[in-house]
């Protein structure tokens, strides 16, 4: 239980810091990755049977944020996203594996399902302080690349009135 607010006190310093400190990549994925932290809470089965099985609602919560992460790492012009994403499908890896050899030792489980959060908000917090010093030495970070901001080629300047 102690692990748990510790996790907890990690996950707000980092929101905080994201919406302080970051810019439109970090703060979206904080508040992704915190939605679904919260939201796993909630989802996790009682005590006596908690990892007994696959945790539907934990996976699906996972797959979402997955999904949210890598649309994210698609767009965003930064490196963090797409290590995240990575640290977020080896859990939905850890509950597929679940569900294809279900007698996996309840804690084992338990274990893959969580151990990658704490490095996901590590990547979090050093993405929002590498975007600080951007901003320090250029005055200025794009969050996102140009191909998820312009759709389609750039269009050619207006000619001569007529």
């Amino acid at each position: 239980m102690a692990v748990n607010y510790l996790f907890l006190a990690l996950l707000t310093a980092c929101c905080l810091y994201a919406v302080a400190k970051g810019g439109a990549p970090e703060r979206i994925g904080m508040a992704v990755y915190a939605t679904g932290s919260v939201l796993t809470f909630v989802a996790v089965s009682a005590p006596p049977i908690r990892f007994q099985g696959v945790e539907v609602g934990v996976f699906f919560i996972d797959v979402c944020v997955l999904i949210s992460l890598v649309v994210i790492a698609l767009r965003a012009n930064r490196f963090w996203p797409i290590w995240v994403s990575a640290l977020q499908g080896l859990g939905v890896l850890g509950s597929l594996a679940m569900m294809l050899h279900p007698r996996v030792i309840p804690w084992a489980y338990a274990v893959v399902l969580s151990i990658w959060s704490y490095p996901i908000l590590a990547l979090i917090a050093l993405g929002t302080r590498d975007h600080q010093r951007r901003l320090r030495a250029n005055g200025a970070d794009p969050s996102w690349t140009r191909s998820s901001v312009e759709p389609g080629p750039p269009k050619p300047p207006p000619g001569p009135p007529r």
